[in-house]
């Protein structure tokens, strides 16, 4: 049976076709039509998705008459965000539950605590619950207008970024500025008891303080909200151990992407999930998980369009050597946002000046941080304990010696690369430090500021036209 998971008509996108127990494709409708956080299904999409059958039943990421009662209630009007992309059955899932069963059907644990955090759903904006089984329990929720991803989307606005979008600019601007010298003004104007809010904070907070106005101010605003947000994040944890009573985690939600604040898990459990697609875009995957009710066995998250792989890895390494840069696209791409290997831009991170090179090619700001990706057998002699290989946790680096891909603050968020994650991508770099000595790549996304990441051939030839930086298929 063909089953489609759809989440759309927000933000971010996606798709996903699931057969019998197995996904077959997921991907966010951006890839396809080339709009950042594009919300809406294209046909792109749509007849790519086809391709593996038609569906059976169509399974949708939240209820959409709850949705539009709160929007009704908050002021929004009435809109009916929902429609049909196929003549068959569909069913609808609320948006909290989706995620939650998105992260917790994929993971290994028979039992755990699910914390799903995010700006809102229909009305929800923060829920634990106890999973067991095949069942998921609600144990606490939080509702709107009260949320700690709406307050973290208005500092985003309110740092000049775009909300919804910008919020892990903010977290990497947080490591330049100074988190005390705003905390106790942001704690006094937005911040209550029990994760509840002063303010409604929906359509965000430019005019709080218009004095603040320079780089320096900016990145203290940063520092502080990621500051605080590290501590709610606390008590949300220290909350969730008194609800449900695991050593197992699972983090779900848009706030699942903090990567800053994601090691603070591992103070109160000793194991923890997060799926590579925690966001919205992840609900594609979690509505259908929704309705089977039933774990599948999660191998990897190169799930997207198949570019299949033409290029020996010998041929790149021996071009990186010579050129420092290219990019990698190259079999399926990857669901969620992080380059893994599949749609990455690489470059050596022995030159000290590489970082500079890359952001400049990527048109992003000079602060910006870049990630490693190494190879597993040698992460101990790198870093301390920590990262995983979805680069989902920002750990502290043992060394100097490849700057290029540690932050200011002495931290990166480390893709562990291992033979079972990605064969191919793990072959390049094993020859890469059979070569260099080196076992370590610099490894971000194959797109430019404000653009989805590659999806297909006609994307990549652009690169080589437009930004004349090879990328290999």
């Amino acid at each position: 049976m063909i089953t489609w998971g759809i989440s759309s008509e927000s933000h971010n996108a996606s798709l996903s076709v699931l057969s019998d127990d197995t996904f077959l494709f997921a991907s966010e409708s951006e890839r396809f039509s080339g709009i950042k956080n594009d919300p809406y299904l294209n046909d792109g999409i749509i007849n790519y998705a086809l391709k593996f059958g038609n569906p059976q039943l169509v399974c949708w990421y939240e209820n959409p008459y709850k949705k539009t009662l709160r929007q009704v209630l908050s002021g929004q009007g009435f809109i009916q965000n929902f429609k049909k992309y196929a003549d068959v059955p569909i069913k609808y899932y609320d948006h909290h539950y989706t995620h939650a069963c998105a992260g917790y059907f994929t993971s290994k644990f028979d039992e755990c605590c699910v914390v799903v955090i995010d700006a809102i759903g229909e009305f929800q904006t923060l829920t634990i619950w106890e999973a067991y089984g095949n069942k998921l329990k609600l144990k606490f929720q939080l509702r709107y207008p009260h949320s700690i991803g709406l307050w973290y989307s208005a500092m985003t606005q309110r740092c000049g970024l775009k909300p919804n979008e910008e919020e892990y600019i903010l977290m990497g601007m947080s490591a330049y500025g100074n988190p005390d010298r705003l905390i106790l003004d942001i704690y006094q104007d937005f911040i209550g008891k029990d994760f509840k809010f002063k303010k409604n904070l929906h359509k965000g907070c430019k005019n709080w303080r218009p004095d603040l106005k320079s780089q320096e101010d900016m990145f203290d605003i940063a520092a502080s909200t990621q500051k605080i947000y590290e501590q709610l994040f606390e008590k949300v944890l220290q909350l969730s151990k008194t609800k449900v009573k695991s050593k197992n985690l699972v983090l779900m939600g848009g706030c699942a992407l903090n990567c800053a604040a994601n090691p603070i898990s591992y103070n109160h459990y000793e194991n923890v999930w997060i799926l590579p697609s925690p966001g919205d875009s992840g609900s594609s995957l979690g509505s259908v998980l929704a309705h089977r009710q039933k774990h599948i066995d999660w191998k990897n998250p190169y799930l997207g369009y198949d570019m299949g792989y033409v290029t020996e890895n010998s041929e790149i390494v021996e071009y990186l050597l010579q050129n420092k840069i290219c990019g990698l696209a190259r079999g399926k791409s990857e669901f969620g946002p992080r380059a893994l290997g599949n749609r990455s831009l690489i470059a050596d991170p022995r030159d000290p000046c590489i970082k500079d090179k890359v952001n400049e090619i990527k048109q992003r700001q000079k602060f910006r941080p870049f990630a490693p990706v190494i190879l597993k057998e040698y992460y101990d002699q790198y870093f301390y304990p920590g990262g995983n290989n979805y680069m989902q946790f920002a750990v502290k680096s043992k060394t100097e010696l490849y700057s290029s891909t540690i932050h200011v603050d002495n931290t990166s968020r480390v893709q562990v690369l291992s033979k079972s994650d990605n064969p191919e991508f793990y072959d390049l770099l094993s020859k890469w430090n059979d070569i260099t000595g080196c076992p370590i790549l610099l490894n971000t996304s194959l797109n430019i500021k404000g653009q989805p990441m590659v999806n297909d051939k006609p994307q990549t030839k652009n690169w080589e036209d437009t930004y004349n930086i090879r990328v290999f298929t």
